[in-house]
């Protein structure tokens, strides 16, 4: 009997006939002789309320008390489906993380699963039930206190438990049919793929694609889960994100992601000696901040200027910290920017054709666009652009790739 883990994120499980919708398509599958384990999120904004709601009552909300709060959505999620299974004759189990085995590290708001011990869901799945898993959250191994994976975590709770369970598939529903070349919101001609490496996938989903959350590719490549993306809302196929080598086409580009929830912080007047990099980034690392992109300017009469990307939600954070740290390494100032977006060519078979970023900057060129920042991997280039400019530079980029049915812009010509 295979196993099947399945996801269905806020949107699709938005209201009440949209969770009987769910329940349908449970259902049929658990018909079809699957033993099935379904990971469910808070319905539609209600993560979003309860955040507004902890900051009403509290500036600076505890953070456990908050991960304790925001679980709540998912376990009435988890709650209702489970009734409505029953209600079409299917047998039902709802379990919170904690209760599924999920095990994490103690850090609150982006906890790290550790471990994974799911005992109950298979004894559940052996009794004929479906298993139904709240997302998003864990316990400590350590506090055994409530835990939460980050916002998008439901995606690495249904990754885990494939794994665990050795699942035949992970299929996470979501309200696009599947990974596009781009945003088809700003790019309406953006094609569906058909199939995407976990590698190319971990840079979409690291540089702004919001179909899948990047530690659950991650999870996904190291235990070799087979993730099938789909519209909760069609039985269409999806996107597969699987091995390289189960690539059909061989695409020099997969896509253009971008993200605009980025800041960039500037460290000024930074003296030019071994040792200031790394008490900077140090300090930033203690304090839980993700850096992203990295830029030193050349060094003029020994300073140098030291700029780097981050979420915009933790700027504050890191502007206070290096501003308390710039006398110590002798530092001028701090500037913070959150008018910047940060756009990012994808493709594995970037490897091994030169001329990729040159044509990449042109295109950026000829639509008037400016870079700030640059970063490179194997299989990536990214620009940071003013906020303004990203719908024209994923259009530009999108268009001169020929990635879809848009039309090149007559200045790329």
């Amino acid at each position: 009997m295979s196993i099947v883990v399945q996801k269905y994120g806020g949107t699709s499980v938005g209201d009440v006939d949209r969770m009987k919708r769910v329940a349908d398509r449970v259902a049929r599958t658990h018909r079809d002789g699957n033993q099935t384990v379904v990971v469910v999120s808070a319905m539609g904004k209600t993560t979003d309320d309860l955040v507004s709601m902890a900051s009403r009552i509290s500036e600076r909300p505890p953070e456990r008390e908050l991960d304790i709060l925001l679980t709540s959505g998912e376990r009435i999620s988890m709650s209702l489906l489970a009734m409505a299974l029953h209600d079409r004759g299917v047998p039902a189990k709802s379990f919170t993380g904690s209760q599924a085995g999920i095990i994490t590290d103690a850090v609150h708001g982006k906890a790290r699963i550790i471990d994974m011990t799911p005992g109950r869901v298979q004894e559940a799945l052996d009794q004929g039930s479906v298993v139904i898993v709240a997302g998003f959250s864990g316990v400590s191994q350590d506090t055994k206190d409530i835990t939460t994976l980050g916002r998008g975590g439901s995606d690495t709770t249904a990754v885990a438990l494939a794994a665990a369970l050795g699942a035949d598939v992970c299929e996470i529903y979501t309200d696009v049919d599947g990974v596009f070349t781009a945003d088809p919101r700003i790019v309406p001609g953006a094609k569906k793929l058909d199939h995407v490496s976990y590698e190319e996938m971990l840079e979409l989903a690291a540089q702004g694609a919001k179909v899948l959350m990047v530690r659950s590719v991650e999870f996904g490549r190291n235990h070799g889960v087979r993730i099938h993306v789909r519209s909760s809302f069609s039985y269409m196929a999806g996107t597969w994100v699987g091995p390289e080598e189960d690539k059909v086409e061989d695409a020099i580009i997969s896509g253009v992601a971008h993200d605009t929830s980025e800041a960039k912080l500037t460290v000024q007047g930074v003296p030019d000696r071994p040792g200031v990099a790394s008490r900077l980034f140090s300090t930033l690392a203690e304090e839980q901040v993700n850096v992203d992109m990295i830029v030193q300017n050349v060094s003029s009469e020994g300073r140098t200027d030291i700029s780097f990307t981050m979420p915009r939600g933790e700027a504050g954070n890191a502007r206070g910290v290096l501003e308390a740290l710039a006398d110590e390494i002798g530092a001028e100032g701090v500037r913070v920017d959150e008018d910047i977006a940060k756009v990012s060519l994808v493709g594995a078979g970037m490897k091994t054709h030169p001329g990729v970023a040159a044509k990449m900057f042109g295109a950026l060129s000829a639509a008037g666009v400016n870079i700030e920042m640059i970063s490179t991997s194997t299989i990536r280039v990214s620009v940071v652009v003013a906020k303004d400019d990203v719908e024209t530079a994923v259009q530009a980029v999108h268009a001169v790739f020929g990635l879809g049915d848009d039309p090149l812009p007559e200045e790329v010509h």
